[in-house]
């Protein structure tokens, strides 16, 4: 009689839990803020020079670090500017891509048309009905920025140039270069009447068009031959050879232009663009890129710091008592005089509420120098949590009685 009673005071306890925890966990669930899935990496740069601070001798100048896109210098770097054959950059940026997609392949073969062949100005000769591989027209744009090549290429990828200078200005677009208009697949100036873009919009495009490491491999290329070892190329960028850790990239020069470059150089994992135009002479854009890039490489450098995991965190209402967290790498572009002093913070609840999504941003990492957050990343769920149902509380709380 008295087992009899215990029971069913037990079971009247039991339904108490059960109620007051549905209660606790309508509420918590009802009270979450919506997580977006996909945390970024948000940084910021406080640490550039005041524009134009180095007077550099040309109209316009960006010096900007390659993978997170800080600028460390500019002067007049938004006017809209003739840029030549660094125009080039977009036109193989954009057959890069296609390349990626397999819309073309490297080892394709060209026909060159009339209109390919009959480009001035830099060249390499290519005549009507010659077929050469898209490789070495490649070759022949980055090395010794051909126009005729560049034309055969547009030509080949979009099927026609204005169509593929359509391609070209939407996605300026997309990469944010608002102040640029491209008229032509080549740079040339003489008939083009805003055929213009801006230093910062020149680093945009550098930025995106190394992340194929195949440029690099060509644009770091001193001298080289086509049609069978019988046509000689040799780098329009003398930096490639004179300057150390210089990786390429573009230069250009016309009347209306000037003297333009944009240059990619890396020492120890520290990869900087630098963009020079409206230079008076070839030899100052080369010392004026030059200058600008030993004033980066001296005065900054990259932190990095690497992903990880930290301990679990408990979960209120779920299937599963705890879900495991993790961040993603971090880097920044820092003074040298910061790199050695960065204060790692981590903000993270004690515990966090059923349902967790695999992805929920659930904290942060904030990387601290001085009283600057140089930016941050989330903490976010590794795993999914579902929140607990009655038979699920129902099992726990026998499981825990018959224990007793």
């Amino acid at each position: 009689m008295k087992r009899s009673i215990f029971l069913r005071q037990m079971l009247v306890s039991l339904m108490a839990m059960l109620l007051l925890l549905s209660c606790t966990l309508s509420a918590g669930a009802d009270g979450m803020d919506p997580i977006s899935e996909e945390g970024a990496q948000s940084t910021s740069f406080p640490f550039g020079a005041e524009d134009d601070s180095l007077h550099l001798p040309c109209k316009s100048a960006v010096l900007m670090e390659a993978g997170t896109g800080a600028i460390l210098y500019r002067q007049n770097a938004d006017e809209a500017l003739p840029p030549a054959s660094v125009t080039k950059i977009m036109t193989l940026l954009l057959v890069m891509e296609a390349v990626d997609t397999g819309m073309v392949h490297l080892d394709d073969t060209v026909t060159v048309s009339a209109n390919a062949a009959s480009m001035g100005g830099s060249q390499v000769y290519l005549e009507e009905g010659e077929q050469m591989a898209l490789e070495d027209l490649l070759k022949s744009v980055i090395i010794a920025s051909a126009n005729d090549a560049a034309v055969a290429l547009a030509e080949y990828v979009a099927g026609s140039v204005p169509s593929f200078v359509e391609k070209m200005n939407q996605r300026a677009q997309g990469l944010g270069m608002k102040e640029t208009v491209f008229e032509n697949v080549t740079g040339l100036d003489d008939t083009a009447e805003r055929h213009l873009t801006s230093a910062h919009d020149i680093a945009l495009m550098s930025a995106e068009l190394i992340k194929h490491e195949a440029i690099l491999k060509y644009s770091s290329i001193w001298m080289d031959t086509i049609r069978n070892g019988e046509f000689g190329l040799t780098n329009t960028n003398r930096l490639v050879r004179f300057y150390p850790g210089c990786t390429g990239l573009k230069t250009g020069s016309t009347s209306k232009a000037g003297f333009c470059v944009s240059v990619t150089a890396e020492r120890d994992g520290f990869s900087l663009i630098c963009v020079i135009m409206g230079a008076e002479s070839r030899d100052v854009r080369n010392a004026t890129a030059t200058q600008l890039l030993d004033w980066g490489f001296a005065n900054y450098g990259l932190y990095s710091a690497e992903s990880g995991k930290l301990d679990p965190l408990p979960v209120t209402g779920g299937s599963q008592s705890a879900c495991p967290v993790a961040y993603g790498a971090f880097q920044a572009v820092l003074p040298k005089s910061m790199l050695s002093a960065v204060e790692v913070r981590i903000d993270l609840p004690d515990s966090v509420v059923a349902p967790i999504r695999k992805g929920d941003e659930i904290g942060r990492v904030e990387f601290w120098s001085g009283e600057t957050c140089i930016g941050e990343i989330p903490i976010v769920a590794e795993e999914r949590v579902d929140k607990i149902n009655f038979f699920e509380i129902f099992t726990r709380m026998l499981a825990r009685f018959l224990l007793i």
